[in-house]
Protein backbone atom coordinates (compact mmCIF):
# COMPACT_ATOMS: atom_id res chain seq x y z
CA UNK A 1 0.00 0.00 0.00
CA UNK A 2 1.15 3.32 -1.43
CA UNK A 3 0.44 6.90 0.79
CA UNK A 4 1.44 9.80 -1.58
CA UNK A 5 0.61 12.87 -2.97
CA UNK A 6 0.05 13.64 -6.44
CA UNK A 7 2.31 16.92 -6.83
CA UNK A 8 5.15 15.94 -4.00
CA UNK A 9 8.43 15.08 -5.75
CA UNK A 10 9.17 12.78 -3.15
CA UNK A 11 6.48 10.88 -4.18
CA UNK A 12 6.85 10.99 -7.65
CA UNK A 13 10.62 9.50 -7.30
CA UNK A 14 8.78 6.45 -5.33
CA UNK A 15 6.20 6.08 -8.06
CA UNK A 16 8.16 6.30 -11.13
CA UNK A 17 10.21 3.39 -9.16
CA UNK A 18 7.16 1.59 -8.70
CA UNK A 19 5.84 1.88 -12.07
CA UNK A 20 9.42 1.25 -13.92
CA UNK A 21 9.38 -1.88 -11.58
CA UNK A 22 6.14 -3.28 -12.65
CA UNK A 23 5.42 -3.38 -8.76
CA UNK A 24 1.41 -3.36 -8.29
CA UNK A 25 0.44 -1.06 -4.73
CA UNK A 26 -2.76 -0.29 -3.43
CA UNK A 27 -2.97 3.90 -3.81
CA UNK A 28 -4.19 6.33 -1.13
CA UNK A 29 -4.12 9.65 -2.22
CA UNK A 30 -3.36 11.80 0.97
CA UNK A 31 -5.26 15.59 1.27
CA UNK A 32 -1.84 17.01 3.23
CA UNK A 33 -4.23 19.35 5.51
CA UNK A 34 -6.43 16.02 6.44
CA UNK A 35 -3.83 13.09 6.93
CA UNK A 36 -5.05 9.62 7.47
CA UNK A 37 -4.98 8.63 10.95
CA UNK A 38 -3.89 5.36 9.89
CA UNK A 39 -1.25 7.01 7.70
CA UNK A 40 -0.14 8.53 11.02
CA UNK A 41 0.01 5.64 13.15
CA UNK A 42 2.76 3.43 11.02
CA UNK A 43 4.95 7.17 9.94
CA UNK A 44 4.32 9.54 12.74
CA UNK A 45 6.54 11.84 10.45
CA UNK A 46 3.50 12.27 8.50
CA UNK A 47 5.06 12.84 4.82
CA UNK A 48 4.42 11.15 1.85
CA UNK A 49 5.12 8.44 0.39
CA UNK A 50 4.93 5.82 2.68
CA UNK A 51 4.78 2.12 1.21
CA UNK A 52 3.56 -0.46 3.56
CA UNK A 53 4.30 -3.88 2.64
CA UNK A 54 2.96 -7.22 3.91
CA UNK A 55 0.16 -5.22 5.55
CA UNK A 56 -2.00 -8.24 6.71
CA UNK A 57 0.90 -10.09 8.00
CA UNK A 58 2.83 -9.63 11.25
CA UNK A 59 5.83 -9.24 9.35
CA UNK A 60 4.58 -5.73 8.35
CA UNK A 61 7.12 -3.45 7.03
CA UNK A 62 6.89 0.37 6.24
CA UNK A 63 9.25 2.14 3.95
CA UNK A 64 8.67 6.19 4.59
CA UNK A 65 11.89 7.66 2.44
CA UNK A 66 11.26 8.08 -0.72
CA UNK A 67 14.82 6.83 -1.92
CA UNK A 68 14.58 3.79 0.30
CA UNK A 69 10.83 2.76 -1.60
CA UNK A 70 13.19 3.23 -5.28
CA UNK A 71 15.93 0.80 -4.01
CA UNK A 72 13.51 -1.48 -2.93
CA UNK A 73 11.03 -1.28 -5.64
CA UNK A 74 14.36 -1.60 -7.62
CA UNK A 75 15.11 -4.60 -5.93
CA UNK A 76 12.48 -6.00 -7.03
CA UNK A 77 12.58 -5.82 -10.50
CA UNK A 78 15.33 -3.48 -12.31
CA UNK A 79 14.94 -4.62 -16.07
CA UNK A 80 16.63 -1.36 -17.86
CA UNK A 81 19.53 -1.32 -15.74
CA UNK A 82 18.84 1.86 -13.28
CA UNK A 83 21.31 0.74 -10.63
CA UNK A 84 24.40 -0.75 -12.69
CA UNK A 85 25.90 2.14 -11.91
CA UNK A 86 28.43 3.64 -8.71
CA UNK A 87 26.35 3.22 -5.90
CA UNK A 88 28.45 5.83 -4.21
CA UNK A 89 28.32 7.76 -6.94
CA UNK A 90 24.41 7.52 -7.37
CA UNK A 91 23.70 8.84 -3.39
CA UNK A 92 26.35 11.74 -3.86
CA UNK A 93 24.23 13.10 -6.58
CA UNK A 94 20.77 12.37 -4.74
CA UNK A 95 22.24 13.51 -1.13
CA UNK A 96 22.98 16.92 -2.96
CA UNK A 97 19.70 17.10 -4.56
CA UNK A 98 18.05 16.35 -0.81
CA UNK A 99 20.47 17.97 1.45
CA UNK A 100 21.52 21.27 -0.48
CA UNK A 101 19.27 22.08 -3.85
CA UNK A 102 15.31 21.35 -2.31
CA UNK A 103 15.83 23.21 0.58
CA UNK A 104 16.51 26.42 -0.83
CA UNK A 105 13.56 25.11 -3.66
CA UNK A 106 11.07 25.87 -0.78
CA UNK A 107 12.74 28.78 -0.33
CA UNK A 108 12.48 29.98 -3.82
CA UNK A 109 8.96 28.37 -4.67
CA UNK A 110 7.44 29.96 -1.19
CA UNK A 111 9.51 33.25 -0.60
CA UNK A 112 7.24 34.04 2.20
CA UNK A 113 8.51 30.79 3.85
CA UNK A 114 12.23 31.70 3.08
CA UNK A 115 12.86 35.23 5.21
CA UNK A 116 15.03 36.32 5.56
CA UNK A 117 15.83 35.57 1.88
CA UNK A 118 14.51 36.58 -1.48
CA UNK A 119 13.40 34.24 -4.03
CA UNK A 120 16.03 35.71 -5.79
CA UNK A 121 18.68 34.77 -3.26
CA UNK A 122 17.21 31.58 -3.47
CA UNK A 123 17.26 30.94 -6.87
CA UNK A 124 20.61 31.80 -6.85
CA UNK A 125 21.57 29.14 -4.07
CA UNK A 126 19.47 26.58 -6.73
CA UNK A 127 21.75 27.26 -9.31
CA UNK A 128 25.17 26.34 -7.79
CA UNK A 129 23.38 22.73 -8.25
CA UNK A 130 21.48 23.52 -11.51
CA UNK A 131 24.83 24.35 -12.82
CA UNK A 132 26.70 21.37 -11.96
CA UNK A 133 23.84 19.56 -13.41
CA UNK A 134 24.20 21.57 -16.64
CA UNK A 135 27.87 20.92 -16.91
CA UNK A 136 27.04 16.72 -16.40
CA UNK A 137 24.41 16.71 -19.07
CA UNK A 138 26.57 18.94 -21.42
CA UNK A 139 28.73 15.36 -21.66
CA UNK A 140 25.85 12.88 -22.13
CA UNK A 141 22.79 12.46 -22.46
CA UNK A 142 22.12 11.49 -18.57
CA UNK A 143 23.16 12.53 -15.77
CA UNK A 144 25.99 9.91 -15.13
CA UNK A 145 26.32 8.06 -18.04
CA UNK A 146 24.81 7.67 -21.68
CA UNK A 147 22.28 5.08 -19.75
CA UNK A 148 19.61 6.39 -17.44
CA UNK A 149 20.09 5.64 -14.21
CA UNK A 150 18.33 5.76 -10.65
CA UNK A 151 19.82 8.98 -10.43
CA UNK A 152 17.62 10.54 -13.47
CA UNK A 153 14.20 9.64 -11.93
CA UNK A 154 15.41 10.43 -8.23
CA UNK A 155 16.24 13.99 -9.19
CA UNK A 156 13.66 14.77 -12.37
CA UNK A 157 10.94 15.98 -10.40
CA UNK A 158 12.79 18.34 -8.38
CA UNK A 159 14.05 20.07 -11.43
CA UNK A 160 10.46 20.04 -12.44
CA UNK A 161 9.17 21.98 -9.65
CA UNK A 162 12.10 24.42 -9.83
CA UNK A 163 11.32 24.85 -13.43
CA UNK A 164 7.85 25.68 -12.90
CA UNK A 165 8.03 28.39 -10.46
CA UNK A 166 9.11 30.74 -13.72
CA UNK A 167 8.85 28.67 -16.36
CA UNK A 168 9.53 31.24 -18.52
CA UNK A 169 12.64 32.30 -16.57
CA UNK A 170 14.01 28.34 -16.86
CA UNK A 171 13.00 28.05 -20.61
CA UNK A 172 15.20 31.12 -21.15
CA UNK A 173 17.90 30.06 -18.84
CA UNK A 174 21.56 28.94 -19.66
CA UNK A 175 20.40 25.62 -18.45
CA UNK A 176 20.26 24.16 -22.07
CA UNK A 177 20.92 20.71 -21.21
CA UNK A 178 19.22 20.40 -18.36
CA UNK A 179 15.66 21.98 -20.22
CA UNK A 180 16.49 19.16 -22.57
CA UNK A 181 16.54 16.42 -20.13
CA UNK A 182 13.65 17.38 -18.06
CA UNK A 183 11.54 17.74 -21.27
CA UNK A 184 12.30 14.34 -22.46
CA UNK A 185 11.73 12.81 -19.32
CA UNK A 186 8.32 15.22 -18.65
CA UNK A 187 7.17 13.52 -22.30
CA UNK A 188 7.79 10.30 -21.10
CA UNK A 189 4.74 7.69 -21.47
CA UNK A 190 6.31 6.83 -17.61
CA UNK A 191 5.82 9.92 -16.41
CA UNK A 192 2.50 10.61 -17.89
CA UNK A 193 1.52 7.07 -15.95
CA UNK A 194 2.44 8.01 -12.95
CA UNK A 195 0.77 11.48 -12.68
CA UNK A 196 -2.71 10.55 -13.10
CA UNK A 197 -5.48 12.03 -10.68
CA UNK A 198 -7.29 10.79 -8.01
CA UNK A 199 -9.45 11.70 -5.01
CA UNK A 200 -8.03 11.63 -1.78
CA UNK A 201 -8.37 8.58 0.18
CA UNK A 202 -11.37 8.14 2.93
CA UNK A 203 -11.78 5.38 4.78
CA UNK A 204 -14.71 2.72 3.16
CA UNK A 205 -13.23 3.94 -0.43
CA UNK A 206 -12.64 1.44 -3.17
CA UNK A 207 -9.33 0.14 -3.37
CA UNK A 208 -7.45 2.03 -6.32
CA UNK A 209 -4.34 -0.39 -7.74
CA UNK A 210 -1.43 1.58 -9.16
Amino acid sequence: MLYSFRRCPYAIRARLALRYAGVKVILREVALRRKPACMLAISPKGTVPVLVLDEASCAARVIDESIDIMYWALGQNDPDGWLSMDEEIANTWIRKNDEQFKPWLDRYKYPERGAPFSAGDARQHCERFLTELEQSLRLQPHVCSRQASIVDFALYPFVRQFAFVDRDWFLSSEYVAVNRWLQAWLESPLFSAVMDRYAPWQPGDAVTLF
